[in-house]
């Protein structure tokens, strides 16, 4: 019976809980303390729900695939992309835009190998974010869809690979591949 309700995969060492908790934490909070000096209160638009869902992959599940970082800032462009591109040709029609603009970017994820679920969010954030977010047209790509990401990406670099038993990205992916080539040929 334990091992129905308790995967192996969702059992985490009680020491990663910190670090986890304090990527999320640093991570978030650097995206809302710019928001808060660089928009008025009421105009929360650099700080978009999907980024409370990549901060759960990217601190606390950091081996993913899902996680790592073509997917992570890939993903969210993507789909931003496809969002907006939605939103602009479409008539607003929330029963139309929203589920069209989450399976496009589903898609759109797949072919260019970007997968990451927050991104789904994000395109549908570009269709029912309301006039903020519709007024910002192709630049919610930009800002605050890229300049949030990697900001998640940059503190995910730096709290993930604080403790020796953390590596982000993951051992296996390319981006750490090329890092370990480009230092083997300074030698």
């Amino acid at each position: 019976m334990y091992r129905y309700v308790f995967y192996k995969e969702t059992l985490v060492d009680p020491r990663e809980h910190f670090w986890s908790f304090v990527g999320a934490f640093v991570g978030i909070f650097c995206i809302a303390f710019i928001q808060s000096f660089s928009l008025p209160q009421l105009e929360n638009v650099f700080l978009i729900g999907s980024f409370g869902a990549s901060s759960v992959l990217v601190y606390g599940l950091i081996a993913s695939p899902l996680a790592q970082p073509r997917n992570l800032i890939g993903g969210h462009v993507v789909s931003a992309l496809v969002g907006v591109t939605v939103a602009q040709l479409l008539p607003d029609i929330i029963w139309l835009t929203a589920p069209l603009a989450v399976a496009l970017s589903i898609v759109a994820m797949q072919i260019t190998r970007t997968l990451h679920p927050p991104g789904g969010a994000t395109a549908m954030i570009a269709v029912t974010g309301g006039t903020k977010v519709a007024s910002l047209g192709y630049w919610y790509v930009l800002s605050p869809v890229l300049s949030g990401v990697l900001i998640l990406f940059v503190v995910a670099l730096i709290f993930n690979n604080i403790t020796p038993k953390r590596h982000y990205p993951a051992k296996g992916s390319r981006l750490r591949r090329s890092k370990w080539r480009y230092l083997r040929r300074r030698r």
